[in-house]
């Protein structure tokens, strides 16, 4: 996939690239594929006009409805926790305005994204920005989006107050979920592989975050 840089202004390419390079030399991005697709996806596409002066800053921004796009290493550090391969199927829980769903299809290719997201406005901003492919759903992510599955990765941008149930069902056998999950007033971002000879979920409780929290039915 690629974008077209035309519209890029006041040097938005040379800022997103002095991103990247700092966020290799930060150690958040350690693979070749992380770092192309960052490359290649223009975020100032995806937030709003009046923040697009502050789109390589390495900071959440806000992008209305009470909700955020997360900080570029944020984003870095999901995507290469993912272990992405070319051709994975990937449900993303929490679409916002469609950043990291872009820089995921960059890797796995778009048609074989799809995510979810609760707020109409942010999933129709979503659909325009968004590489064809990509499928973009209104809807509650709490309870995943089963007519997809099973996927092979499935990852969300919103805290959980525990590992989702429908990972069980929709998370394929070998597959690698990682997700911010807040208990006690604290986030860290988990990771949960499914074994591949019995289905059972291995939880890895991580490092400190801070993400918007999960809304729906199995959300808080």
């Amino acid at each position: 996939m690629s974008y077209d840089e035309d519209g890029e202004g006041d040097g938005a390419a040379e800022d997103r690239m002095r991103l990247v390079d700092s966020l290799v030399e930060r150690g958040y991005i350690e693979s070749d594929a992380v770092e192309e697709a960052m490359r290649a996806v223009p975020r100032e596409e995806f937030v709003p006009e009046s923040a697009r002066g502050r789109a390589y800053q390495d900071s959440p921004l806000s992008i209305g409805e009470g909700q955020t796009i997360s900080a570029p290493h944020m984003v870095a550090m999901i995507t290469e926790r993912l272990d992405l391969r070319a051709g994975d199927r990937v449900l993303e829980v929490g679409t916002g305005r469609g950043y990291h769903a872009a820089v995921v299809a960059e890797v796995v290719g778009a048609r074989n994204v799809y995510t979810v997201e609760y707020q109409e406005k942010l999933a129709r901003e979503a659909r325009e920005n968004l590489p064809d492919g990509v499928t973009v759903v209104t809807g509650d992510g709490s309870k995943g989006l089963p007519a997809h599955a099973p996927y092979d990765r499935i990852y969300l941008t919103c805290a959980a107050p525990d590992v989702p149930g429908f990972l069980d069902e929709q998370l394929r056998d070998g597959g690698r979920a990682v997700l911010p999950v807040q208990r006690g007033g604290v986030q860290h971002l988990t990771t949960v592989d499914k074994n591949e000879e019995d289905g059972e979920l291995v939880v890895d409780e991580g490092e400190p975050v801070r993400f918007v929290r999960l809304v729906g039915d199995e959300g808080f």
